[in-house]
């Protein structure tokens, strides 16, 4: 797949568990596990938004494309 999530790279670098970013965004921990390991199909705007504001980052930060 192109778009390639880079959730688990963000998390390490503000040093923050799945456990502690599923409490701050409201996501359930299967459904972050999902998105974070790259088996996801889709992501809300405002789950993402809520991500970035939790991780105090961009989306591009998250989400990339590769050719």
């Amino acid at each position: 797949m192109p778009i390639i999530v880079n959730l688990d790279v963000v998390m390490a670098k503000r040093k923050i568990s799945l456990n502690e970013l599923s409490e701050k965004v409201d996501v359930t921990l299967s459904n972050l596990s999902i998105l974070k390991t790259g088996k996801s199909k889709a992501i809300r705007f405002s789950t993402l938004e809520a991500i970035c504001k939790a991780l105090d980052c961009q989306p591009g930060d998250i989400l990339e494309f590769r050719e």
